[in-house]
């Protein structure tokens, strides 16, 4: 079974990020109440009209705005749904 989005949408998860600084604080996770912008692409949508969807692939990790797109859960994991204009930028 898989996820695939419609139309303009993307499917991302969220990434892990560091817990300790690079000064080496440890940070808990419920001390941290920003939510992660960098996400991982899971799927994309065949596009709508003329949208060009081909920007960004499975498996790159981007930037997306913390309170963009529709949050879901399935199979037990969270999801993250956004159009593709909601993606900020590729990290590389």
């Amino acid at each position: 079974m898989h996820i695939e989005p419609l139309f303009d949408r993307v499917v991302l998860r969220a990434v892990e990020q560091d817990s300790i600084t690079s000064s080496g604080i440890y940070i808990p996770d419920n001390a941290s109440k920003e939510r992660p912008f960098i996400y991982e692409v899971v799927a994309i949508g065949p596009g709508k009209g003329d949208i060009d969807m081909s920007g960004v692939s499975p498996w790159d990790k981007v930037l997306a705005g913390q309170y963009s797109g529709d949050e879901v859960k399935v199979w037990s994991e969270e999801f993250k749904v956004v159009a593709i204009e909601y993606i900020l930028a590729i990290v590389k």
